[in-house]
């Protein structure tokens, strides 16, 4: 039987050495046991280009590549922190770039995986300022300017979405329902998995007229969580200390 993880939301920084760590001890414990391992955005905190030092997160790469390397397939999906993840990375990690959102099947059946901040309809601000940061030209800019350059830009940046991120309710930046019953129409899947919203829980809800499943996966703040799956029937939300 096929043992499937998923984990979302890390956001690994050399501030967080921590976590980093847990990281590490679950790709040892848990991953290495697995047939693949998905990853579905905010694998670090933010990345500015393949060119990144990656301060303070090597031991971590170069466990995933470890990992890669003994045969468990892994795959990597872009967050609203990571986007500029690209190719040379994704092959000095041994990893697979999915596109957001993918499906894939699992256990015969197609499963919708996201990262989920496209779900977010109500936080208008938001979704204007993804469009922006995802437009290839901007993208093409940036990545263009020097990386001394570009940490002082993404620092700007950060502060900004921190400082509008304080005065938003919880509600605003949780998923819309009606744009989540549209996702399951549009993609005609019964079973999502995002992350993204840090709220893990599994949603058993009605499309359609017929039963389908959202599954949300936690963030890795305080403490590690993953999405066991081993078929249709048989999965569960875990946490890693």
């Amino acid at each position: 039987m096929s043992r499937t993880l998923f984990i979302s939301d890390l956001h690994l920084a050399p501030e967080r050495p921590d976590i980093i760590q847990l990281f590490e001890r679950f790709l040892d414990e848990q991953a290495r046991h697995a047939t693949s391992l998905y990853i579905l955005g905010d694998l670090v905190e933010y990345w500015l280009g393949d060119d990144d030092e990656a301060r303070g997160l090597a031991i971590a790469f170069n466990k995933i590549k470890q990992i890669s390397d003994q045969g468990v397939a892994i795959y990597l999906m872009h967050g609203n922190r990571d986007f500029l993840m690209g190719k040379q990375l994704c092959k000095r990690l041994g990893c697979t770039l999915l596109d957001d959102p993918s499906i894939v099947t699992l256990d015969k059946q197609p499963v919708l995986l996201m990262h989920g901040d496209t779900l977010c309809t109500d936080d208008v601000d938001y979704i204007k300022m993804r469009a922006f940061l995802r437009n290839p030209a901007w993208q093409q800019d940036f990545l263009a300017k020097p990386l001394a350059e570009r940490i002082i830009m993404a620092k700007a940046l950060r502060e900004k979405s921190s400082e509008e991120t304080r005065n938003k309710s919880a509600e605003i930046m949780d998923v819309n329902a009606t744009t989540v019953e549209q996702a399951f129409i549009k993609h005609n899947t019964r079973l999502m998995i995002h992350g993204h919203t840090h709220r893990p829980n599994i949603h058993k809800l009605v499309v359609n007229k017929k039963p389908a499943t959202r599954i949300v996966l936690g963030d890795w703040y305080t403490h590690g969580s993953y999405l066991e799956f081993n078929s249709v029937n048989n999965y569960k939300l875990l946490t890693f200390q």
